[in-house]
This record gives structure tokens, C-alpha cells and sequence, in this order.
């Protein structure tokens, strides 16, 4: 009896130190202090920049913001003086600021630049993208972030016409509510549009309770419909580590067949059936690059190529990135060429954590973009592996040489709206 005694003092003794470690690597809240406090709607807060040190503030604004006449509504408290005060040109670069109480003044330089990324407020992760032939728009569905041990249990989809301009068109899948089978972890969802006698149908793939589910809805914003049952609930043969989590769903345009990718640990791949609900288990194939190979496979296709991406390292590591190989099916062989990475941190912008991506390509053009996560900005790097369930959705450019190579994704703060 007094063994388990002790044995329970020290399991609480090890479940505080924990929580105390866990709430020590929260991100610290932003001073009260701070002598200038924006208060303009335009400003995105997540990702201000105050410096005391160096004296010097930074505030990305939403895009269409004019930086020529902007207010950044500083809140001024009693006795405090700020100068310039309303509308002013940010738009040929720092303005300097004084503040002046109780017979002292303090100098600040005051950046405003509009920052496209992130692309969605608040904390999403793991984004997949669709364009929409029949609504003639893209879908964004990302993992909803900013959950402890990525604890949450819905999805969302957001909406735009021009990749800058995003609609929250709310929740499509609730697992709690929804997916009986697997009711925790909504994780890296990726959906598909696909006419059906002559009707256009959209399939939502999911990580519910680390097994891969499918629901269908008539409209990209859903709501969608599981199917009752996981997708894939198993392991492949020669299979013993890794999880059963991350689909990824691709069209063929060449053969018209329809592919799922899935796996963390290991890249495992099957043609799904007509149904688009089960797969073909004689098509499964074991595809896993190299030694690289986490998590987040993303398969697309251009003038020939078929290109895998998968991410490198842990979400919640600042060297998260991601590499890619070449194929010329959908099936393999992969082909991994030198100096194979797509995207990583960059320590310059003071950006990390950059992974789990998709690819969108605009029709009609030879435009493509990488649709990224990244480290909350900047307070991310400051908040430990907790970072890694603070995450951020961004869009940057994809770019490649006249050999097909993808050209190195450098992020940004600006995006694509700058």
C-alpha cells in the first residue's frame, strides 16, 4: 500500500512539472506597457513586431490597405503625447514617432508593410487547396490549429476568387458531432472535385483519431457527410512504426484515375475505386523516398512531371521543411534530384516551422503557388514545442527552371499580395 502511495505522490509530482513546462513555453503576453498600441482594424495583432531595445515597431496590415494616407490609431493613455498623430505616408518607409510624459520623449521608428501571409486569421495548419471549376473559386481546408498536443475536432473551409481575399465559410465537419468513429485529432484534411453524372461532387479526406476517414458533399463549402465508416483504419504489409494519418487525394489527368496518398513514417499509395470511398488494396504501393520522409505528401503534375513533397523533420521543430521527387506515374519510381528542397526557414525574415504544403495552380496560366504553415509570426519561435500547435497558413510563389526544378520556396511576410 505504501508503494503505491509513493508511486501516486510522484506521478502528480511529474503531471505539475509537466503542466508548469507546458505553460512555460506558452508564448508571454504582450506588455501593457507599450507606449504605442495599435488600435487600427487594419492591423494584423498576431503578427506585430515591438521592439523596445531598438525603439522600433512594425505592424503588417491587411492587403488593400493604403499606406500612403494609413492611421495606426495609436491609443494614447493620460498625459501621453504621441506625435504624429492620424493619417500618414508609410508608404516610402519608417516614419519616426515621439512620445512624449512627463517632461521625457522617446523616439520610435514605426514600420507599416502589408503582409499577405498569414493568409487566414487566426491559427490553422496543414493546408490543402482546391480550385473550383464549378464554383470558379479556391478552397482552403486546413487543420484548425491552436490547440494543445493538436487536440482539435473540426474543420473549416475558407474561400477566395484571387488567393489574397479569404471567406471563412465555417464548419463542414465536426467529428464530435459527425464521425462517431474517430471523434478527436482533425487533422490534414485534402478534398477533391469530381462531375458524377454530370453533377459535381466533392470528397473530403481526414485524419479522425490517427485513421483516415471520407465524407462527400454537392457544395465545396459543404456541409459534408462522413461515410460511416474509416478509410484506412490499417497498416501496410512490412509496415510496424508511423501513423495512419495526412491523405492526400490526386486526379490522373492522364490515365483519369483517381490516387490517395497517405502515411506518416512511411508514403503509402492505392487507386481509389470508382466510389471514390474505399481503395483498390491490390494497387497499394509502399512509396517512401528516403530516410527524410515525415509526414504531409502532396502530389501534383506539370508538362509531364508528377512531383511528390513531403515534410522533413517535426511540426513542432524550427527546421521543419520540405523536399520533393520526381516521377513519371503516379505509382513511382521516385526520382530525388540534388539539393531537393522546396521550402525552409527563413532565418533573415525570422520565419521557421514552414511545411506541410499544397500546390494550386491558377487555370488558364502557367501561375502556381506553394500554400504553406508556418510558426506563428513572431512569436513562435519564443514558445517552445508549443510552437507547433500555433500555426499559420501562408501563400507564396512556386517557381521553376526550364527543366522542370523546382526553384527553392524563400517564405515571406508579404506573400503574394504585395
Amino acid at each position: 500500500m505504501y508503494r503505491i502511495f509513493i508511486l501516486f505522490i510522484i506521478s502528480v509530482v511529474l503531471s505539475f512539472v509537466a503542466s508548469a513546462q507546458s505553460e512555460q513555453n506558452e508564448a508571454k503576453p504582450e506588455p501593457d506597457n507599450i507606449p504605442l498600441r495599435s488600435q487600427s482594424t487594419y492591423v494584423k495583432r498576431n503578427n506585430m513586431v515591438y521592439n523596445d531595445s531598438l525603439k522600433l515597431v512594425s505592424l503588417p496590415v491587411k492587403p488593400g490597405t493604403n499606406l500612403k494616407t494609413f492611421d495606426p490609431a495609436f491609443a494614447s493613455d493620460a498625459g501621453v503625447k504621441i506625435y504624429p498623430s492620424g493619417k500618414t505616408d508609410f508608404s516610402k518607409g519608417p516614419v519616426e514617432y515621439t512620445v512624449s510624459a512627463q517632461g521625457k520623449t522617446t523616439r520610435y521608428k514605426v514600420e507599416v508593410y502589408i503582409a499577405g501571409n498569414p493568409v487566414l486569421e487566426g491559427y490553422f495548419a496543414d493546408p490543402d487547396i482546391l480550385y473550383s471549376f464549378n464554383k470558379k473559386k479556391f478552397y482552403l481546408y486546413p487543420t484548425s490549429d491552436g490547440f494543445q498536443s493538436w487536440s482539435g475536432t473540426y474543420f473549416k473551409t475558407f474561400s477566395s476568387s484571387n488567393l489574397i481575399d479569404w471567406k471563412d465559410e465555417g464548419v463542414i465537419l465536426d467529428l464530435k458531432k459527425d464521425v462517431p468513429w474517430g471523434p478527436r485529432n482533425a487533422w490534414a484534411p485534402t478534398a477533391i472535385e469530381r462531375l458524377v453524372n454530370g453533377k459535381y461532387k466533392y470528397f473530403f479526406y481526414f485524419t479522425a483519431a490517427q485513421k483516415i476517414g471520407v465524407a462527400t458533399a454537392d457544395d465545396p463549402a459543404g456541409p459534408f457527410k462522413d461515410s460511416g465508416t474509416p478509410l484506412i483504419d490499417f497498416k501496410p504489409a512490412g509496415i510496424t512504426n508511423g501513423q495512419e494519418i495526412d491523405p492526400m487525394v490526386f486526379a490522373d489527368p492522364v490515365s483519369k484515375k483517381y490516387y490517395l496518398y497517405w502515411g506518416n513514417g512511411y508514403l503509402a499509395a492505392a487507386e481509389l475505386n470508382d466510389d471514390m470511398l474505399s481503395i483498390k488494396r491490390e494497387t497499394l504501393t509502399l512509396m517512401t523516398p528516403d530516410e527524410t520522409f515525415r509526414e504531409g505528401t502532396y502530389v501534383f503534375v506539370r508538362n509531364g512531371i508528377y512531383y511528390f513533397m513531403w515534410s522533413e523533420d517535426d511540426t513542432r521543430s524550427p527546421n521543419y521543411k520540405v523536399r520533393y521527387a520526381t516521377a513519371s506515374s503516379p505509382l513511382g519510381p521516385l526520382t530525388i534530384g540534388e539539393g531537393n528542397i522546396v521550402i525552409r526557414k527563413n532565418l533573415s525574415a525570422q520565419i521557421h516551422g514552414t511545411g506541410h504544403n499544397s500546390v494550386i495552380h491558377v487555370p488558364g496560366t502557367d501561375n502556381w503557388y506553394l500554400v504553406y504553415h508556418r510558426f506563428t509570426y513572431p512569436k513562435g519561435i519564443t514558445m517552445g514545442r508549443s510552437a507547433g500547435f500555433n500555426r499559420e497558413v501562408c501563400i507564396d510563389e512556386l517557381r521553376f527552371d526550364a527543366a522542370g526544378t523546382i526553384i527553392e520556396v524563400v517564405p515571406t511576410l508579404q506573400g503574394i499580395a504585395h
